[in-house]
């Protein structure tokens, strides 16, 4: 079985939302439930031994628009969160996070080496990532308590606006340019991730905020959890001269197992056959080498392919590509050295 690192998930999104219905989010996390993608139990028989974790303020009434006759939909941003409420669920978010690593539940990381300990011990390999940042403000004063909390992730922006940039619609077909990039308050956000050691996210900013996050960044240019556009033309999805820009970074995109960026036809439907998630693969693979392309699954945060079902099911990728020729070396890269590798670079520290 290949160990799994895995760049990107929602179960704090899933914990907290039950834990407000009174839950016990340890209880949820070791214990294991039938609800959602990831717990304990099912990321020990699926092989997924850690990953980036997201803090994810929820926007109310998202709803995928439905497709119209020719397959096709945009669905509206949602508007803009204000700053305190967002704090406010940011902390309950990191709560139980250090909730978890005190209960032994996980490993709340803050190095390569935590995360390479942590997997040698059969501990999930949790890293603190903050998906769109609501719950920092311009000042950037909540950013160093959030890093000495172990955020040493962070993506400027959701699939929405904020104070330091713009997001991309969830809409096909339609390319990322879809409006302006960083805000001064932005490049000033990417200078301080590169000063403190928080890697900068690219997976739901606008192209243009791609490209600004290139030119001011000291980071590996990093999309979490984004596929090949050129094979499924939504607005999430990366252009080749984003993945061009990414090789030359020696950077990665972990592939996102969400059904609606891995179909040609973009549209979220469970009966998505893996070879989808091959052909996804092995494009940027042939694009960028595969030194530079990783996983990032999105479990708890997306309609999957119904052949892996949940984390237990995350080794059906691993045989999918075994069978396409990717041999062991290949996957140790893909399924977690490459994102060790970049995890290090960005943390200043060595692999």
């Amino acid at each position: 079985m290949q160990a799994v690192f895995d760049g990107h998930n929602d179960v704090l999104l899933r914990l907290w939302s039950n834990a407000k219905n009174g839950a016990d989010p340890v209880h949820e996390f070791v214990n294991g439930t039938g609800e959602g993608h990831i717990d304990g139990p099912r990321a020990k028989r699926g092989g997924l031994a850690g990953g980036l974790s997201a803090i994810y303020i929820p926007s109310d009434h998202l709803v995928l628009k439905t497709p119209d006759a020719n397959g096709h939909y945009n669905t509206p941003l949602s508007e803009p969160l204000q700053r305190q409420p967002s704090l406010d669920i940011a902390l309950e978010f990191t709560a139980i996070a250090l909730r978890l690593d005190r209960a032994g539940a996980w490993k709340l990381c803050r190095s390569v080496t935590d995360i390479r300990t942590a997997m040698a011990q059969g501990v999930f390999a949790a890293v603190l990532h903050m998906e769109g940042c609501e719950a920092i403000g311009a000042d950037l004063a909540a950013l160093e308590t959030f890093h000495a909390a172990g955020l040493r992730s962070l993506g400027p922006v959701w699939s929405r606006h904020n104070v330091f940039g713009h997001g991309v619609p969830f809409a096909f077909p339609m390319g990322p340019d879809t409006g302006p990039g960083l805000t001064d308050a932005g490049f000033d956000l990417v200078r301080e991730c590169n000063r403190l050691g928080i890697l900068v996210d690219l997976a739901h900013i606008t192209e243009k905020g791609f490209w600004d996050v290139a030119k001011t960044t000291d980071q590996p240019l990093i999309a979490s959890h984004s596929n090949a556009h050129s094979l499924t033309t939504v607005a999430r999805n990366l252009t080749d001269r984003q993945l061009d820009a990414i090789r030359d970074s020696k950077g990665l995109v972990g592939l996102n197992y969400a059904t609606t960026m891995l179909r040609p036809d973009g549209q979220e439907n469970a009966r998505t056959p893996l070879s989808d998630m091959v052909r996804h693969i092995d494009y940027m693979v042939e694009r960028m080498g595969i030194d530079c392309v990783a996983l990032g699954s999105d479990f708890d945060g997306a309609t999957i392919p119904e052949e892996i079902g949940d984390a237990a099911g995350n080794q059906s990728l691993i045989v999918a590509l075994r069978a396409a020729g990717y041999g062991d070396t290949d996957l140790t890269k893909l399924c977690r050295e490459n994102w060790l590798r970049v995890l290090a670079q960005a943390w200043h520290e060595a692999a």
